[in-house]
């Protein structure tokens, strides 16, 4: 980067003393910082990106990441205290984000040498000497070697899958069911606690409860080197509990065991049976792992109970059930205060009621909840989802994922987990490569059912992740297996659009297929506005505006917070058919999304805006701005150069100079994305 000016270094060391000063504000952040330094947020973003190559948000970190470092180096604190005092609300995220930037984690300062300035004696120069021989063959050695245990890993890996079926209900009184369920479902978490363990989600073995089939057919379907089998029941204060361990190869029992214990010592029992499968299978349990799994929810057994029953509601998904799921959970902590998973589980359900809602309604439940589930248990995945779910809530979306990714480290098979991170790579912070390496995760926890409406919109986030990255072949692949699951699924039929249109790059043909997917369901807003959105480039303006119309009317009517980003394109066709007010409002609207949006998308919707305002020399500048992201999504490609919105500046040399160098970029990470998801064995 060009040496930087006097006037330019004076900003810098002005903006800096400004964070200093609000060092421990956790709030602290982009509006605050424009605000004492007397600027618009615009302007900040683009000078800071100017003339550091960071994000605002990145410059303020780093900054309370180096004023840290400053005091762990100069002051008796601990890391913990280090972290609240910088304005690290989450002393796990500090420990994260300095060793991002460092190198090392924060407890070990003081004991690394300070880079640019090694104390080496004379004496020491010759080690030094044979040193910088002898590390980087040590180095190769090590290279290798992990090349080979991991190459031996995914051969193990694949003989170490395992599928939990239902446990059957041998209860005279049917309504024991859940106690059944609730056994299985804690057998099934325990074994997905274990790394080294490939464990299919409860979603795709449902289907076998009602449905019986020989184990060899089982296996095959769910691609699983063992089945577990069992059945068990409630006789007063005691359980019964039959369980078979069979390697589906040989449709052999390999181990089996049968129980009759207090249900009181259910969670002993539980511990026991995931311990002894993961033996026989010859998987490792850490001793982190072991210590996992033998850890108590909770002293009551009534409680569990309890929580028990607001599990199976919760499973069903749904606002009704939810309500009677966290009745059932809040009738738990009434007996046991302390029960984490109770606490998590609340803040979980609040937090699915509140999805997609315009007016959050419960954000303050979701956070009280996910805090005490945090301060009595923070080692425990739940409480970690409960967390990163109230961040998301809040729209404090980076907050979200050392919980997020710290959740999934303590549970590698949480379907849950992967599928709340594809979903927020792809809808929240989007990052394609990641979008794709979750949607894959999960088809290998997941799999296809003859009749199963989930097993499409499986394949259909894997279709949506690999067009976006610009793998046409393989979407088209998947979405058709998508619709051969579901052929009903209008998602998949209108995504088949877009992949189709990646092709033949036919804007009419693109308009007939998403028509003839709204004439199957009027009411879809998702593709009317689709629909209204071919119009737009078409520049047909008037029909672009009747469908805009319908899904305003909706959007508005439901309280709905969808699509914001699409607001500039609707304020366009409202302007272009002379209603100037509507244009407006719908123009700030989109401009205040833009100024908020912490997605790598922020500099290219706000050229957009600025270039369809005549506003030439802004517009450009947030397009260079846009040229130093990656992993953005192949309708960049596809759609931006003929975006109305960018009519004013799409013939200019420079535009077409930087959308080349937007285009080279896009086709560089995809060659990457490639050989990352090779490497990893997911393509």
């Amino acid at each position: 980067m060009a040496e930087l000016s006097r006037a330019e270094q004076e900003f810098l060391d002005q903006i800096r003393s400004i964070i200093r000063d609000q060092l421990s504000n956790e709030q602290f952040g982009v509006s605050g910082l424009a605000g004492q330094a007397g600027m618009s947020r615009s302007n900040l973003l683009r000078k800071v990106k100017k003339l550091t190559n960071l994000s605002v948000s990145q410059f303020i970190r780093e900054e309370r990441l180096r004023q840290g470092m400053e005091l762990l180096k100069t002051s008796s604190y601990n890391v913990s205290e280090v972290s609240y005092q910088v304005g690290f609300g989450s002393t796990s995220y500090f420990i994260k984000c300095f060793r991002d930037y460092y190198g090392y984690p924060p407890g070990e300062v003081g004991k690394q040498t300070t880079p640019g300035n090694p104390v080496v004696s004379k004496k020491k120069k010759t080690v030094v000497k044979r040193a910088a021989i002898i590390v980087p063959l040590f180095l190769l050695l090590v290279i290798v070697l992990v090349i080979v245990l991991r190459t031996g890993s995914r051969e193990q890996s694949a003989e170490k899958s395992i599928a939990v079926l239902p446990f059957k209900n041998e209860s005279e009184d049917a309504s024991n069911a859940y106690l059944v369920n609730g056994l299985m479902e804690a057998v099934l978490n325990n074994l997905q606690r274990v790394e080294d363990l490939r464990v299919i989600s409860r979603t795709s073995v449902e289907k076998y409860r009602d449905n019986p089939q020989v184990i060899s057919e089982i296996a095959r379907e769910l691609n699983v080197g063992y089945l577990v089998e069992g059945s068990g029941q409630k006789v007063g204060d005691r359980i019964l509990l039959n369980i078979q361990l069979i390697e589906a190869a040989t449709d052999r029992n390999i181990w089996a065991g049968q129980y009759e214990r207090k249900v009181d010592d259910i969670f002993a029992l539980q511990n026991e049976i995931a311990q002894r499968i993961a033996s026989e299978v010859q998987a490792v349990i850490t001793p982190e792992e072991a210590a996992r799994l033998e850890k108590v929810p909770t002293d009551n057994i009534e409680a569990y109970d309890l929580f028990l029953q607001g599990r199976e509601y919760m499973e069903m998904g749904g606002d009704e059930n939810l309500l009677k799921a966290i009745s059932f959970y809040k009738e738990a902590l009434e007996i046991d205060p302390g029960f984490a998973m109770a606490l998590a589980n609340i803040s979980i359900s609040y937090y699915f009621m509140d999805a997609y809602q315009a007016e959050k309604r419960h954000t303050s439940e979701i956070n009280s909840y996910a805090d005490r589930a945090m301060l009595l248990d923070p080692g425990h995945e739940l409480s970690l989802i409960a967390k990163g779910l109230y961040y998301i809530n809040s729209r404090e979306f980076e907050m979200a994922v050392p919980y997020l990714e710290r959740g999934l480290e303590l549970n590698p098979n949480s379907l849950l987990l992967i599928n709340i991170l594809s979903d927020f790579y792809t809808s929240v912070i989007p990052n394609t490569e990641k979008y794709l390496e979750f949607a894959l995760k999960a088809l290998r926890l997941e799999f296809p059912s003859t009749d199963s409406v989930a097993t499409s919109f499986s394949y259909l986030h894997i279709a949506n992740a690999f067009i976006q990255t610009g793998f046409a072949d393989q979407a088209m692949r998947y979405i058709e297996r998508s619709l051969v699951f579901n052929p009903d699924n209008l998602y998949s039929v209108y995504v088949k659009a877009y992949i189709s249109y990646a092709g033949h790059r036919d804007l009419r043909k693109l308009q007939s297929d998403l028509l003839a997917a709204l004439t199957v369901d009027s009411t879809r807003l998702d593709i009317v506005q689709e629909v209204a959105k071919t119009y737009y480039y078409l520049r047909d303006f008037e029909t672009a505006y009747a469908y805009y119309e319908a899904f305003n009317r909706a959007r508005e009517l439901y309280h709905l917070d969808i699509y914001p980003n699409e607001n500039a394109k609707i304020a366009v066709t409202c302007d272009k058919v002379g209603r100037k007010d509507e244009a407006r409002k719908y123009f700030d609207s989109f401009l205040l999304y833009a100024e908020k949006d912490h997605s790598l998308y922020q500099n290219l919707s706000l050229s957009a805006y600025y270039a369809y305002h005549g506003e030439i020399e802004e517009a450009m500048n947030y397009m260079e701005l846009f040229t130093n992201e990656s992993d953005f999504q192949y309708w960049i490609l596809l759609f931006f150069e003929m975006d109305p919105l960018v009519d004013n500046i799409s013939q200019l040399p420079e535009f077409k100079v930087l959308f080349k160098k937007i285009t080279s970029t896009f086709w560089d990470q995809h060659e990457a994305i490639r050989s990352s998801l090779e490497k990893q064995g997911l393509i």
